[in-house]
């Protein structure tokens, strides 16, 4: 499977299980019309029990792998508020709840997109600059200087 028809497979089962999720990273980039080469997927979501529990769920439509139930609100609320899950057929989702003390999930603005059927929850171009510019990792920083160019974006 193409890793673009998994990341709609994706999105269409955190919609049908009303999963509070936003898409950032790479994949948001791509689909901004950024094209950015990424491994994986970037969730941010909210850390409720009952919307981890809907995010399982999504995830069990997908795969049938019982480590899905390792995904817990505890740690993505605790102190390493990311968990990387490695499905079976060999993607990578990063399930977020912030990033350091600089980035929660309420502090992403978002836009639906609409993908099919399917609408998407996905970052605002601004809110990926901000989450961007001012990281450490190079390929941030050039994510950022590529949306600032093709959205105009001030600082």
């Amino acid at each position: 499977m193409l890793a673009h028809d998994r990341l709609r497979e994706l999105l269409e089962a955190l919609a049908l299980e009303n999963v509070e999720y936003v898409l950032v990273g790479g994949q948001a980039m791509n689909l901004h019309g950024i094209l950015r080469f990424t491994e994986d997927i970037d969730l941010f979501v909210v850390t409720t029990e009952d919307n981890i529990s809907r995010l399982k769920r999504a995830f069990k439509r997908i795969w049938d792998d019982q480590s899905i139930d390792e995904i817990n609100a505890a740690d993505l609320a605790g102190e390493y508020p990311v968990v990387r899950y490695g499905t079976p057929d060999g993607f990578y989702i990063d399930v977020m709840s912030r990033l350091g003390e600089a980035v929660a999930y309420d502090d992403i603005t978002v836009e639906p997109l609409k993908l099919g059927d399917t609408t998407a929850r996905i970052a605002t171009p601004d809110a990926l600059y901000r989450m961007k510019k001012d990281t450490v990792r190079p390929i941030d920083r050039a994510d950022a200087l590529d949306l600032k160019a093709k959205f105009k974006l001030d600082e």
